[in-house]
C-alpha cells in the first residue's frame, strides 16, 4: 500500500501542484494563459495518451518492473522541469514526466488488485483512491508553501526524495505480478495514433482561441480528429489491441469510465483555474491560495475508507449519484467568488461541498471499474479508467476556459481579471458534474458486491 501510494500519489501530486506555481511561473517565464495551459496539458497529454499502453506492458513485462521504470523515468524529468529555463523546455520535460506517469499510474492499482483478495480488495482499493486523490486536492497546499519557502522549481525537486522511497520500498517488498497469458507484441501503433490525435486536437482547441485560426492550426485539429474516430476501427484490426473494445460491452464499465470522464474534467479544471482565480483577481500568495483546498483534503483523508467500506455494503450507484452533483453545488457556490469576498463565508462552503462530493465518488468509481473487468484484464482495465480520467481533464482545461471566454488572457495574465470566465467556468464544470451523476445512475449496478457474490453462490 504504502509503495503504491507513493508512487501514484507522487505522478497525481504533479497534475495539480503546479497549478498553484501558473501565476509564478508565467512572470517569471513572461508567459501568458496559452503557454500555461500548455504545462498543465503537455503533462495530462502523454500521460492520457500512453497510460493505457503502460498497463498493458506491466501485464506483460510485469508490473513491478514497469512501475519501478515509470517513477526512474518521471523522477528524472521532473529534474529537468525544475532546471527549466523557458517554457519550451518545461513544457517539453513536462510531456516526458507524463510518460513516466502513463509507466507507474496503471501499475499501481493493478499491483493492489493483483496482491489483495475479496474484501481487502475492496478496501485496500478504497485507501489507495482516497489517499492518491487527496495527492489531487492537498497538491495546491503543497505548491503554495514551496513557492512562498524557496521557488517554483521546488515543486520539481519535491519528487526526488517521494519516488526514492517508493522504489526502495517496491524494491524490496512488492511482488512480481503479470498477466501469465499475454502474448505477442504491445500495441505501439494505437499509441502512436491516440497519442498524435490528441495532441493534435488539444494544440487546436488552446492555440485556436488564443492565437487565431490559422491553416497550421486548423490541420492540426482536423488531423487529430480523424485519428481519433480512426482509432478504435483501427483497435479492431490489431490481435492485441491497447483497448481490448469488447471491455466496454459491460454497461457498468462504459458507464463508470463516462462519469470518470466528467467528474475528473470538472476537477482538472476547477483546479487549474481557482488557484489562478484566488492569485490574480483576490491578490491571494500561492500558499494562501494552496490553503484554500485544505478542507477538502482533509474529508478525503478521513472519509475516503468509509466512502469505499459504504459502496462495498450498498453498492456504488448511489454514492456515484450522489457524489457528483453534491460536487456540483460546490461548485455553484464558488462561481460567485470575487475580489473582497470572505474566505471563511464565501470561498470555504463551496470548497466543503465539493470535497464532500469528490469523497462519496472517488472510491466507488474505481471499485465500480475494478468489479467490471476480469482478473486478467486488471492492468488494462485500471488504465483505461486512469486514461479516460486524464483524458477528461486535458480536453477540459483546453477546451473551457475558452468557452468561457478566458482566451483573451492568452497572452499575458497582467491586468487581465478572470472574473467573469471563472464564473462561467464553475457553471460548466458543475454542469459535467451533474452529467456525470446522471450517467452512474442510469448505468451503475444497485446490488451491492456482497449480496452479488452470495446470489451467484445461491
Amino acid at each position: 500500500m504504502a509503495a503504491t501510494v507513493l508512487g501514484s500519489g507522487v505522478a497525481f501530486l504533479d497534475s495539480t501542484v503546479v497549478n498553484v506555481a501558473l501565476p509564478t511561473i508565467a512572470r517569471d517565464l513572461h508567459t501568458g494563459l496559452s503557454d500555461l495551459q500548455w504545462i498543465s496539458d503537455a503533462y495530462l497529454l502523454t500521460l492520457g495518451a500512453l497510460i493505457i499502453l503502460g498497463g498493458s506492458l506491466g501485464d506483460r513485462y510485469g508490473r513491478r518492473r514497469v512501475f519501478v521504470l515509470g517513477l526512474l523515468s518521471f523522477t528524472a524529468a521532473s529534474v529537468v522541469c525544475g532546471l527549466a529555463p523557458n517554457t519550451l523546455l518545461l513544457i517539453g520535460a513536462r510531456a516526458v514526466q507524463g510518460i513516466g506517469g502513463a509507466l507507474l499510474v496503471p501499475g499501481s492499482l493493478a499491483i493492489i488488485s493483483a496482491c489483495f483478495a475479496g474484501a481487502d480488495r475492496a478496501r485496500a482499493v478504497g485507501m489507495w483512491s482516497g489517499l492518491s486523490g487527496v495527492s489531487l486536492v492537498v497538491g495546491p497546499f503543497i505548491g503554495g508553501w514551496l513557492i512562498n519557502a524557496f521557488s517554483w522549481r521546488a515543486i520539481f525537486f519535491i519528487n526526488v526524495p517521494l519516488a526514492a522511497v517508493a522504489i526502495d520500498i517496491t524494491m524490496r517488498h512488492v511482488p512480481e505480478t503479470r498477466d501469465s497469458t499475454a502474448a505477442g507484441r504491445p500495441d505501439y501503433a494505437g499509441a502512436v495514433i491516440i497519442s498524435v490525435g490528441l495532441a493534435g486536437v488539444v494544440l487546436a482547441l488552446i492555440n485556436g482561441p488564443s492565437n487565431g485560426w490559422s491553416a497550421a492550426t486548423v490541420t492540426a485539429g482536423v488531423v487529430g480528429a480523424i485519428l481519433l474516430v480512426a482509432f478504435p476501427f483501427a483497435e479492431l484490426r490489431i490481435a492485441d489491441p491497447m483497448v481490448p473494445l469488447r471491455l466496454f460491452a459491460s454497461r457498468q464499465f462504459s458507464g463508470a469510465n463516462l462519469t470518470t470522464f466528467v467528474v475528473y474534467a470538472a476537477l482538472s479544471v476547477t483546479s487549474f483555474l481557482l488557484v489562478l482565480h484566488l492569485q490574480v483577481d483576490l491578490h491571494y500568495s500561492p500558499l494562501g491560495a494552496g490553503t484554500a483546498f485544505l478542507p477538502a483534503s482533509v474529508l478525503l483523508i478521513l472519509l475516503s475508507a468509509q466512502s469505499g467500506a459504504l459502496a462495498q455494503r450498498i453498492g456504488p450507484r448511489l454514492p456515484m449519484t450522489g457524489g457528483p452533483i453534491l460536487a456540483a453545488v460546490g461548485l455553484i457556490l464558488l462561481s460567485g467568488v470575487r475580489d473582497g469576498d470572505s474566505y471563511f463565508l464565501s470561498i470555504l462552503p463551496g470548497i466543503v461541498v465539493f470535497g464532500a462530493g469528490l469523497t462519496l465518488t472517488v472510491a466507488p468509481l474505481t471499485a465500480a471499474v475494478m468489479a467490471a473487468v476480469d482478473a486478467r484484464h486488471l492492468g488494462v482495465g485500471s488504465a483505461i479508467n486512469n486514461a479516460t480520467a486524464r483524458i477528461g481533464g486535458l480536453l477540459a482545461v483546453a477546451v473551457v476556459p475558452a468557452l468561457a471566454g478566458l482566451s483573451a488572457a492568452s497572452s499575458h495574465l497582467a491586468g487581465r481579471s478572470l472574473n467573469d470566465g471563472f464564473t462561467a467556468s464553475m457553471r460548466i464544470a458543475a454542469g459535467m458534474l451533474v452529467a456525470g451523476g446522471l450517467v452512474a445512475v442510469a448505468s451503475i449496478r444497485q446490488i451491492a458486491p456482497a449480496d452479488e457474490a452470495a446470489a451467484a453462490t445461491a
